[in-house]
Order: C-alpha cells, then structure tokens, then sequence
C-alpha cells in the first residue's frame, strides 16, 4: 500500500495557491500547512457558529457539539478517554500549566528528570521547579550522535524522582526516541512520564493509551491543524494533581488544567484533523475500523512515504564534507526533521536556499541546550530541512539541486 499524494494534496489549499507555486516547503517543523477540512470547520464556526457555546439556543448547542466532537474524535484516534484530552492555546503554555500543578504537589528534595534534547517550551517549565527546592536531574544527550542512552537514564533513576520529561523526537535530533521503553523504565522506579511530542505527531497521530505515558503533548498547527495545544493527561494522574483552572471546573478532568477558557473556534476546528485522518483512511483502505486502528494505518502510511524520501537526502548530506548531518543517517528510526551543522550560519543560507523556491530555516529553534550539548554554537545554529508526508520526490529533488548550488 503505498500513499496516493495526489490525494493527499488535494486535501490541503495550499498546494493550489498561486503565490506558493514553485516553492517547495521544507520548515514544517515550524508549522504545516492547514488541511481543507480545518479550513473549512474554522469558517463554519466563524460564521455560523460564533456565539458563547452550550447555551440553550440552536447556534450556540452546534457550536459546543463541534468542540465536543473534537475532543471526542481526536481523543480516539489517541487511544484515550475523551476527558483525558484538553485542549489549550499552545503546547508552551500547556507545559507551564502542568509545571505549576507539579510545583503544587511535589515537595522539597523530591526530583524530575530533564533532557538537554528537547525544545525549550517542554524543559524550560519544569526546570523552573529548582526555584521551589526540586531537584532538577538532566538526562544529556551523547555529544557525538545527539542521542538520548537508556544507560544515562538509568543512572539517574533512584526512588526521589517523580517525573521524568523526554521528547519523542528531537526537532533538531530527529531519532524517534523508544516512548514505551522509556516509559515502562520510568513507571518501574515509582516515576510519572510526560512526552513531548510536538516534533513527532505531524508525522502520524501516535496511540499514547498504547505508549503508556502519563503526559503526552503536540501542538495541532504542525499537525494540519489551527494554533492549539494538545494535552493528553491520563486520568490517575490528572485527578491527582491540584486544579489549574476556575474552582467550579474542577470537577471536570478537561478543564482541570485550562486556567483560561479555550479558543472555541479552533477547538472545534481541530475535528477537521480527525476528518482529514479519516479521509486518508478511507480513499487508501476503504474498510471500517475504529479510530485508533484507523490512526495507526494512517501514520503507518504517511512514515512510509516519508521515509521512502528521507533517505536520499541524509544520503546526500552525509557525503559532504562540509556540513555536518545530526541524528541518525538512516531514515528507519527518525523524523524527516533534517539539521546540519555549517562552517558559517544557518540563516544566511537558508536565505540563499530562498532563491531556489527552497523554503526552508536557520537557527538554534528553542533547541540552544541541544545544539550546546553537541558542541554547535547556538549563536550560528543549524540549516533545518523539514517535511511531512505531503511533500513529493519532485519537492526532494528540487532541494537536493538547490544544496548543490547553495552548499
């Protein structure tokens, strides 16, 4: 079975915009493009449905259902209860929010587990607990591969740490880390788990029930989605924590961890994600299946074709001598998300890469821990190659020509 991208790109407006002809996208780890389906939820709410939701009047009851719906729906695709998924206005804030619940409840001298692998929305928050007398642990990556060893976990692992705090994938690293090993390991030592998975959901929606962490959280703008954060927060865990939002939510697990009110317009908007998963599921499958298996076989097709695609272009970077490719250089285990180190800074080339219809970005990404722990200067940052399962091996080759021109 392989991806029909003729599909796939029909489902998206951008791809028949006139200004974006000819440019080939590749900084979606900053954001990708909108699916038709999101489009077309935001403008129905907006102009049909833009009234204070769940009241007693038809505009205001379509309007809660749809954001009903989005929970709902997006939750089962997740592998979870659809109370176990909030939605807030970014995963950064979402993060912060969850940092805050833990400062609550752990007490001096307990400890938590950081990465220098991750973006600084997801570390940044928790390290921030030092000032409430919680010991910070860091798990540090190699400094050759950027990789994140068992071997370092385990060494840090004693009966004081609450929380351990990892990404699934790197948005600089790109190896997808093993989320239910390190999870079990976690769970094992007495320990809760949050994942940060914002770099790796845009390239298939993961089954967290199945992963086991306690935590998970993606952002739906890299997800084809509207500018929202989505948190998963497994209910043993939830209804442990003491409540973020208004005191009369704090009965309701969604709420919980919500201090404002969602954006109604792109909480419901988010359903067209799960319309867009069903859609694919549908042209390439054409059987029934519940919405967990239909993510599955989804995400297994979309890391198919990225893959597919993946290995020519670390190939290529591999074998020059002048960048250095971080991450894996086989594409099996990590993301299409692609750094590489430079003699000189990114930005500039990144710039020259615009030239050649190459969108594409330089820079340390929140990712200066990272880049620092590999020995790259924050300050020069790194040449980010990013794509997802809507780019063609046309878009590749374009790249790939505009490398040798620029490089």
């Amino acid at each position: 079975m392989h991806l029909d991208i003729d599909f796939v790109r029909d489902q998206f407006p951008a791809f028949a915009e006139p200004s974006l002809r000819g440019q080939a996208f590749f900084e979606n780890a900053g954001g990708s493009y909108t699916c038709g389906a999101v489009i077309d939820r935001l403008t129905r709410f907006y102009t049909q449905r833009k009234v204070q939701p769940y009241a007693p009047y038809p505009a205001s009851q379509l309007g809660g259902a749809e954001m009903d719906e989005a929970r709902t729906r997006m939750a089962a695709i997740l592998g979870v209860d659809a109370d176990e998924l909030s939605f807030g206005p970014s995963t950064t804030q979402n993060t912060y929010v969850l940092a805050q619940a833990f400062g609550q409840k752990l007490k001096p001298g307990d400890a938590i587990i950081v990465t220098n692998q991750d973006h600084e929305a997801n570390t940044g928050p928790w390290r921030r607990l030092i000032e409430r007398d919680i010991d910070v642990r860091e798990w540090r990556i190699d400094s050759a591969s950027g990789r994140l060893e068992i071997a370092a976990l385990e060494d840090l692992l004693d009966d004081k740490v609450r929380l351990v705090c990892f990404p699934h994938c790197s948005n600089v690293v790109g190896e997808i880390n093993p989320v239910a090993k390190i999870t079990a390991l976690a769970h094992a030592a007495g320990a809760f788990v949050c994942v940060d998975g914002v770099s790796y959901a845009p390239h298939g929606f993961p089954d967290v029930g199945a992963l086991g962490p306690d935590i998970y959280l993606f952002s739906a703008y890299k997800t084809y989605g509207p500018h929202q954060g989505l948190m998963v927060l497994r209910r043993h865990l939830a209804e442990s924590l003491p409540n973020q939002g208004h005191h009369f939510n704090g009965c309701t697990l969604y709420k919980r961890f919500t201090p404002a009110g969602p954006d109604h317009a792109q909480v419901a908007a988010c359903a067209g994600m799960a319309d867009y998963v069903d859609a694919l599921y549908a042209h390439h499958l054409k059987d029934d299946a519940k919405p967990a298996a239909r993510g599955k076989a989804v995400h297994d097709l979309m890391r198919a074709h990225e893959v597919s695609l993946l290995q020519p272009l670390l190939d290529a970077l591999s074998a020059r001598n002048s960048v250095r490719l971080l991450g894996p250089s086989t594409a099996h285990n990590r993301a299409p998300t692609v750094a590489v180190a430079l003699n000189r800074p990114a930005e500039p080339v990144a710039a020259q890469l615009a030239r050649h219809g190459i969108m594409a970005g330089g820079g340390d990404f929140y990712a200066g821990r990272a880049l620092k722990g590999m020995g790259i200067d924050p300050n020069d940052g790194v040449l980010r190659l990013s794509f997802t399962h809507y780019t063609t091996k046309a878009e590749v080759d374009q790249l790939l020509n505009a490398l040798d021109d620029v490089l």
